[in-house]
């Protein structure tokens, strides 16, 4: 969730807003605002539908699905994108995993997946 910190800040300099400003329109701490625009925590829900009303923007931009500020992922592509679990064989046969242009084999997936699961282990 790296991004929303940087998507605030951006948002918030293009208003030509300070951390103090904008924090007192959001209801907010101004060490809070801080935190999120550094990546150090996370806005809740709450503070999440503040921002992205005050800004005019959707959270699906602010949580870095989408480019597009004014652009919502349908609510079943919401849900099928928070619940895709790339080791279901049954997902993995309608998508394809390509690395430098090539498509990986299905073993070599599962080999991929396992090295992201240990990586995050850590």
């Amino acid at each position: 969730m790296g991004q929303i910190g940087n998507r605030i800040a951006a948002l918030r300099e293009k208003q030509a807003l300070t951390q103090e400003e904008l924090s007192i329109k959001l209801d907010i701490s101004r060490a809070s605002l801080s935190h999120y625009e550094k990546n150090r925590r996370e806005p809740d829900y709450d503070t999440l539908v503040k921002i992205g009303n005050f800004f005019k923007v959707s959270i699906d931009f602010l949580l870095g699905r989408t480019e597009d500020p004014e652009m919502v992922l349908d609510s079943d592509v919401r849900q099928f994108v928070d619940s895709l679990e790339l080791s279901d064989d049954r997902i993995m046969q309608n998508f394809a995993l390509t690395i430098d242009g090539k498509e990986l084999t299905p073993e070599e997936a599962k080999r991929f997946i396992a090295f992201v699961r240990a990586e995050r282990s850590f």
